[in-house]
């Protein structure tokens, strides 16, 4: 089964999610500064998930890019990752206006563990798909970021009934580590780019 299928429709669900949660900003009552650092809170929430689905398009193309072909497996597991993201306007709208109360950051943080883990499951899909000597599974090597990301998730939906912003300084964090770029997938990237063209 050709992997561009895959690749151009999670594309389009992921462009509908940045779009819904873009949608969910509102406009300052009045035309003042007051007014409009009135809505910030709501502008950080919808930052943090716009970062987090920029990381999720990005680190998606270039596993799909590592790939060779996708059968029924990945299908799934690729649509269980973006059930997971099309909840994100819903968590990310629930916690601005709850005023970041605790029972929406936790479902929020527990939105950003499922996705993690839908990532991980399409993953180690494709790499079952390619072998553990296919590019993926050497570009990924010990994948210290995906193994740290939960386990930051959940040290998150703890610190939460602390307080609720101490959660979402641990869901920014993890936002933070996967900001930097991977230069070893990118390596691999660019040499599978490069050997297909040659």
């Amino acid at each position: 089964m050709n992997k561009n299928r895959l690749e151009a429709f999670s594309d389009g669900v992921l462009a509908i999610v940045i779009t819904i949660m873009v949608l969910e900003l509102r406009v300052p009552a009045e035309p003042s500064w007051h007014a409009l650092l009135s809505v910030f809170p709501t502008f950080l929430s919808y930052l943090l998930s716009f970062v987090y689905v920029g990381i999720y398009w990005n680190n998606h193309h270039h596993m799909i890019h590592l790939a060779d072909r996708v059968n029924g497996r990945i299908l799934w597991a690729n649509l269980h990752l973006l059930f997971w993201i099309s909840l994100f306007p819903f968590s990310t709208r629930w916690m601005d206006e709850s005023g970041f109360a605790e029972v929406p950051v936790l479902a929020y943080g527990f939105n950003l563990l499922c996705a993690a883990v839908a990532y991980y499951v399409l993953q180690q899909s494709l790499i079952r798909r390619q072998g553990r000597q296919g590019a993926l599974a050497q570009a990924i090597g010990r994948d210290w970021k995906g193994k740290t990301s939960p386990l930051i998730y959940v040290a998150g939906l703890g610190l939460c009934f602390l307080h609720p912003l101490l959660a979402v300084a641990a869901y920014t964090v993890v936002a933070m580590i996967w900001l930097v770029p991977d230069r070893r997938v990118e390596h691999f990237v660019t040499r599978a780019h490069e050997d297909r063209s040659g």
